[in-house]
């Protein structure tokens, strides 16, 4: 049995160390991940804040992946990570993780240009 437990924790390991390696996140949201055929713009970020509140604001295209395939990927991977949807349009995207809003937001169609923000919710 121990080497049963054993076995699993280590393919586990291996598992999340190789997920780790190959993942890509957003510049300044260390927790966001980016999809395959998506990249950001440089110098296109905007990060301010301090202990209490923060906005950041990240650009990123593609030349091949459409809003829907954006809003697909983020659908299924930001619960993972605690995030939950609040709203959806065909454009935008909503998120909320403590006490934070995270908006996925179309900016141009082609290329596509997506506009990630995230901010403090005033209390």
């Amino acid at each position: 049995m121990k080497k049963l437990l054993y076995f699993i924790t280590a393919i586990m390991f291996l598992a999340a160390v190789s997920f780790s390696a190959k993942a890509v996140f957003v510049e300044g949201l260390e927790d966001i991940p980016i999809p395959d055929g998506l990249h950001q713009i440089e110098n296109g970020n905007l990060n301010f804040g301090n202990e209490e509140i923060r906005l950041i604001e990240a650009y990123l295209t593609s030349k091949y992946l459409s809003f829907g395939d954006i809003l697909a990927f983020y659908k299924e991977t930001l619960p993972q990570m605690g995030w939950q949807s609040r709203k959806r349009s065909h454009d935008r995207m909503v998120f909320d993780r403590d006490g934070e809003t995270l908006e996925i937001a179309k900016e141009s169609e082609n290329p596509l240009v997506i506009r990630l923000t995230v901010k403090s919710k005033l209390q």
